[in-house]
C-alpha cells in the first residue's frame, strides 16, 4: 500500500550549481551521493552523481544529466509493506515511477541531521497531462493512491485531479493543450508557516521572491520564487491554517 511520496527526483544538468542553490533556498547541506564514503541507494537506473537533501514530508534527490534545464523527472513512492530494493511502477503514461520500501530515507534522516529541512515542506507536485481517466487508472486503481478531489476549472487549466498521501498532494492537470504532448511534471509548490516572515528571510539571502497574494484557496497565500528555482516553476504557500 502506497503511504507518501519517499522521494522527488529532479534531474540537473550541473549538479554542483543545483546543489549550491537549493542549499541556500532550503537552509540545509545537501548529502552528496557519490564518491567515496557515501551512502548506497538504490534508484532505479540512477547511475549518475546525485544528492538527497530532507523536508518533513518528502525527499528532494538532485541527478546529474545531460540536459539544458532542470526538470523534476520522476517520482518514488513509498509502500508501507515489507519490500526490498526499488521496483519500477509500469504505465501507459510513460512517467517515470517507482516504488519502495522507505528504509533508506529513513535512515538518511536519523544520520544526516544536517541534511534536513525545517523551512519548508512539498504542499504539492503538479503533473499536466493529457488524459485525466488514465491518470485516476493509474493513481488510484493500479497505486491505491486516495482521489480526494475531481473538479473542472477551465480558468486554471481544466480538469483538476488532487490525490492526497503523506501529507502532501499531487495535483493532476489535464487541459485541451495537454492531449497532444507527453505527460510531464510542471511545478513544485513548498509550505511554509508564515510566508510573510520567510519572504523577508529570502530576500535578505539574496534570493529573489514575488510580493505576498492571495492563493486560489480562501484564506492562503501564496508568493512566486524568481530565483534558486534550477528553472522549475516553484510556489510558496501559507495554508489557511496559518494565515492571518
Amino acid at each position: 500500500m502506497i503511504s507518501a511520496i519517499d522521494r522527488i527526483v529532479i534531474a540537473v544538468p550541473d549538479l554542483d550549481s543545483a546543489i549550491k542553490a537549493y542549499e541556500q533556498l532550503f537552509g540545509v547541506q545537501c548529502l552528496a551521493l557519490s564518491g567515496e564514503g557515501a551512502p548506497r541507494v538504490d534508484a532505479p537506473g540512477v547511475v549518475a552523481p546525485r544528492a538527497w537533501l530532507g523536508l518533513a514530508n518528502t525527499v528532494i534527490e538532485l541527478v546529474q544529466q545531460d540536459l539544458e534545464i532542470a526538470a523534476v523527472v520522476g517520482v518514488v513512492f513509498a509502500d508501507c509493506r515489507d519490500t526490498e530494493g526499488v521496483d519500477e511502477v509500469s504505465n501507459e503514461r510513460k512517467l517515470n515511477l517507482a516504488v519502495c520500501s522507505g528504509r533508506e530515507t529513513a535512515s538518511f534522516r536519523l544520520k544526516y541531521p544536517a541534511a534536513q529541512s525545517t523551512r519548508l515542506q512539498v504542499d504539492h507536485l503538479v503533473l499536466r497531462s493529457g488524459d485525466a481517466e488514465a491518470c485516476i487508472a493509474l493513481f488510484s486503481e493500479q497505486l491505491g493512491i486516495r482521489l480526494a478531489l475531481d473538479k473542472t476549472v477551465p480558468e486554471w487549466g481544466g480538469r483538476m485531479l488532487f490525490f492526497r498521501l503523506g501529507k502532501l498532494t499531487l495535483e493532476v492537470i489535464a487541459g485541451p493543450e495537454d492531449r497532444e504532448r507527453d505527460d510531464f511534471f510542471w511545478g513544485i509548490a513548498y509550505q511554509c508557516p508564515d510566508l510573510r516572515l520567510l519572504v523577508s528571510h529570502l530576500n535578505g539571502q539574496g534570493i529573489k521572491v514575488s510580493p505576498v497574494r492571495k492563493g486560489r484557496k480562501t484564506g492562503t497565500q501564496v508568493a512566486t520564487l524568481k530565483s534558486h528555482t534550477l528553472g522549475i516553476s516553484t510556489l510558496l504557500i501559507e495554508p489557511v491554517s496559518s494565515a492571518p
